[in-house]
């Protein structure tokens, strides 16, 4: 794995584990601030794109405790880096809650995510 590769997965993993660990300095150092972040779910009628998180509400909710009160007993965290390409990268994310794909972008700070899409397992439709 190249300098590149290693580095986005260190800031997916911050992302996550800033998440269910409820420490919104791991979630800001992973986040650009003009994140983007939606998520999908599932009603009777279907599949539905929800509302838009920001940035600063990932991180607001990481410190009140969101993820760590949804964090499982037996928490897994796999992190696929699928392309990594001059300054942007795609990474995929399956965990025991969440599949998401993320979108980064290397900036002066280094790799931060810029664009999220998220389903929750429970939801996925077989």
């Amino acid at each position: 794995m190249d300098a590149d590769r290693r580095a986005v997965h260190a800031v997916v993993m911050d992302y996550f584990t800033g998440w269910f660990d409820g420490d919104p300095e791991r979630m800001a150092r992973a986040l650009h601030d003009d994140l983007i972040k939606r998520g999908m779910s599932r009603d009777i009628a279907g599949a539905k794109l929800a509302r838009r998180s920001t940035s600063s509400e990932m991180i607001r909710w990481t410190g009140e405790g969101s993820g760590k009160s949804e964090r499982p007993t037996h928490l897994s965290i796999e992190i696929r880096v699928d392309d990594v390409y001059r300054n942007i990268a795609n990474a995929t994310v399956y965990s025991t809650v969440y599949v998401e794909y993320l979108q980064l972008v290397k900036t002066s700070d280094g790799w931060k995510i810029v664009s999220a899409l998220r389903m929750r397992q429970e939801d996925a439709v077989t």
